[in-house]
């Protein structure tokens, strides 16, 4: 089975949810006329990254009574949508989050786990955490989202891949930080090996879409990019500019990479959860 994914890797105007919607819905039908099944945007793609203290008035409820999240909904009628927003939950408490969108419905929510606040970053000011790692079935396979912060420990995707999930759907808000010893900047540098090491280890497919523009100060890169379960890049390297990205995946290659290695044949997660109770216990003396 052949999928066509496309890499929404766009420019959002911060705090300016009707215009970003707008966007949404151009790439949407953009991709569409495209041929792409599954569309992917960036993290708060609906809001732009630094929303501050516009978190409550950007914030919008995952149910179709919200005209914002309705209009997506609708627009999911014919491909399937992963787009980032500040979400309200019933208690008003706010989330950074991810909504994978399927024929009019709402198939899942991930609310992001682990807020920086370190450098450049303040998350856990301004949001909850979520509690929540969590592979769900969509019309393509079983798929797991996470967000930005999210990949960068080794935990959620783990789990994920633990739970059935064979395409790994992530999306970013990644600052540009300077070069490495080379030519390269680093912050890409570092999330480019990490999405490789993940689809090698896990034998999966890893879809990364990360946002461009300015914001504060703030330069964000790009680099959109999909790896395939041997950990080949099967498309990257559009830095800094807005550009729909489309590529097609083999699903078949999860069947040929795991023949030939069978990691998750075995993974031993008893053995993980065994040891995990005794660090655990130890360091609870």
């Amino acid at each position: 089975m052949r999928l066509n994914i496309g890499l929404a890797q766009i420019y959002p105007k911060v705090g300016d949810v009707r215009a970003n919607l707008d966007k949404h819905l151009a790439y949407i039908e953009q991709a569409d006329k495209a041929g792409v099944d599954v569309i992917i945007f960036p993290e708060l793609s609906l809001t732009g990254y630094q929303v501050q203290d516009l978190v409550p008035e950007v914030a919008i409820r995952a149910t179709r009574d919200d005209a914002t999240f309705r209009a997506l909904l609708d627009a999911s009628r014919n491909l399937d949508i992963m787009f980032g927003f500040v979400q309200e939950d019933r208690r008003e408490r706010f989330y950074t989050s991810a909504a994978y969108l399927s024929q009019g419905e709402c198939l899942h929510i991930h609310q992001k786990i682990y807020l920086p606040t370190y450098a450049m970053f303040d998350e856990s000011r301004y949001f909850d955490q979520g509690e929540h790692v969590r592979a769900f079935d969509t019309r393509y396979g079983r798929v797991g989202m996470l967000i930005c912060e999210d990949f960068w420990h080794l935990s959620p995707p783990y789990l994920l891949w633990l739970d059935g999930a064979d395409i790994l759907l992530f999306q970013s808000a990644s600052p540009s930080r300077g070069l490495d010893a080379g030519d390269r900047l680093s912050g890409s540098r570092w999330v480019e090996l990490v999405n490789q090491a993940y689809g090698s280890m896990f034998t999966s497919y890893v879809i990364h879409c990360n946002r461009v523009g300015y914001e504060d100060g703030k330069n964000f890169w790009g680099g959109s990019s999909i790896v395939d379960p041997d950990g080949e890049f099967l498309t990257r390297g559009c830095y800094f500019d807005e550009k729909l990205i489309a590529q097609e995946i083999d699903l078949n290659q999860l069947h040929r990479t795991r023949s030939r290695l069978p990691l998750l044949r075995d993974e031993r997660p008893e053995l993980v959860l065994r040891e995990l109770g005794r660090i655990l216990r130890r360091d609870g003396e």
